[in-house]
């Protein structure tokens, strides 16, 4: 279960733990400063939760005006959207508002390979070079193929994954 943690802006107010919009919804609205006026804005941190979701709040740079939003995305969309959404708008700079994009609205082409080598390895198995006798393999110079892939190719760690990535 996801955990966050609302940080008033209000020194002399006293922030909260919560793990839902509504949860939120219903603390921020109880709280006052120590003056008894109410508080209402907030830094929202992550606490606790899965590593990608963690990933995936600081990419979207989740607000308050965000959180249901968040809650949202992180029950409903597959882990392999919130990689794109990461990549897409935490590592390229692409904009991403929940209102007018969802995490299939970008062309990012994703592959789970520890290295360029690894990359370049696969495109040439896969005949993506065009067709290449088996006996002329052993010629092939990968790491040179990997050299020319990482002017297109960016690589990222999330989540403990490695994924090598192309923004189109």
């Amino acid at each position: 279960m996801t955990q966050l943690y609302a940080q008033p802006y209000d020194i002399s107010a006293n922030g909260f733990f919560f793990k839902s919009t509504e949860e939120y919804k219903e603390k921020a609205s109880k709280l006052h400063n120590d003056y008894g006026q109410p508080v209402e804005e907030f830094e929202i941190q992550f606490i606790d939760g899965e590593d990608i979701d963690c990933e995936l709040f600081k990419a979207l740079s989740i607000h308050q005006g965000s959180l249901h939003h968040f809650f949202d995305a992180i029950e409903e969309w597959e882990d392999y959207q919130k990689v794109n959404v990461i990549i897409a708008v935490g590592d390229a700079g692409y904009d991403f508002d929940f209102d007018n994009n969802t995490p299939d609205d970008f062309d990012v082409f994703v592959y789970e390979m520890d290295s360029m080598k690894d990359l370049a390895e696969y495109f040439v198995d896969e005949g993506y070079f065009g067709e290449i006798p088996e006996n002329l393999r052993f010629y092939i110079d990968y790491e040179a193929i990997a050299r020319d892939l990482a002017i297109d190719y960016g690589d990222i760690t999330i989540a403990g994954t490695h994924y090598i990535y192309n923004c189109a």
